[in-house]
């Protein structure tokens, strides 16, 4: 069993990941991540009996994060009496309504690929997410979403798969305004 000390080093050792992933499960609101960061801190806290091992103590804190920031959402909904949209990763919808003046190439290469991030389903952006900024295994993710294993391999192949097209398509209509 992990004692307090070992349990706060992990945590520690975790923090900036398990912030990044916050963040993300909260569709971008830092105040709720930062929330959700803390609440889940004290779940793991008081479940770290339930870690019994057969995952990552990475997976298993990566998991309560999701729930509590699910939690959270629903909290927030019913305050607020709207649906709140979990599935929107992305905040676009500003950029495209006020467009800045100049953009650097850099800056339009960022805004097409959040675009076509935005249009891939929720499951596939949050695997996408833990496999290539949280350097998660697909199985670890897998756990993570709680879902099968094969699952998250086909949401990851098909989200590698729709992002290219969509990729491929922005440059295509690139190329002929230029």
């Amino acid at each position: 069993m992990m004692q307090i000390k070992e349990l706060q080093s992990k945590l520690a050792d975790l923090h900036s990941d398990s912030y990044a992933w916050a963040i993300r499960c909260c569709a971008g609101d830092q105040y709720m991540a930062e929330e959700v960061l803390q609440d889940s801190y004290l779940k793991a806290l008081r479940k770290i009996k339930a870690f019994k091992g057969q995952s990552s103590f990475k997976t298993w804190l990566f998991a309560i994060i999701r729930y509590t920031a699910i939690d959270h959402a629903k909290v927030k909904a019913r305050v607020n009496r709207k649906k709140l949209a979990l599935e929107d990763l992305t905040n676009d919808k500003y950029l495209e309504d006020h467009p800045t003046v100049t953009q650097t190439e850099p800056e339009q290469l960022q805004l097409i690929f959040r675009k076509a991030l935005s249009e891939l389903s929720p499951q596939q952006r949050q695997i996408l997410h833990l496999v290539f900024y949280q350097a998660c295994s697909i199985k670890e993710a897998a756990e993570v979403m709680n879902i099968q294993l094969g699952t998250a391999r086909t949401h990851y192949e098909r989200a590698k798969s729709r992002l290219r097209q969509l990729l491929d398509k922005q440059e295509l209509l690139k190329q002929k305004l230029l």
